[in-house]
Formats: structure tokens, C-alpha cells, sequence
């Protein structure tokens, strides 16, 4: 017996994908999907004030230029 497994072309996986996303695209609930995932602008600063936080355990070298 062959094996079933197809790897990353699998194309089987890939039709009923494609088929799903129509089937949700046709649903109707596309608008309601988009306003519950709408980002929140108090998350969006606090994540992006914090990615800009330097790690205090990486050592740093202030003499060099960065690249």
C-alpha cells in the first residue's frame, strides 16, 4: 500500500483548503471575522514600545558603528 503522505505539495490538503476558504468566503461572516480581529491600538503601542527595549544580558560594543 502506498503511503498517503504527499509532503509540502500535498495536494489533496491544498484543494480542500482552497475549498474551505470559499465556502467562508461565500458564508456571509467574512465582515464579522474582520471587525473581531481588528487590532487594538493600546496592544499595538504597548508591543511596539516594547520591542524597542534593549536586552540588558546582550553585550554591546558602543565604540562600533551598526551596520
Amino acid at each position: 500500500m502506498a503511503s498517503k503522505n504527499q509532503g509540502e505539495g500535498d495536494r489533496e490538503s491544498a484543494r480542500r483548503y482552497n475549498e474551505d476558504q470559499q465556502k467562508f468566503a461565500k458564508s456571509g461572516k467574512v465582515e464579522q471575522a474582520a471587525r473581531e480581529a481588528k487590532a487594538d491600538p493600546a496592544a499595538e503601542r504597548k508591543g511596539r514600545a516594547r520591542a524597542k527595549e534593549l536586552d540588558p544580558a546582550v553585550h554591546r560594543d558602543y565604540r562600533k558603528p551598526e551596520k
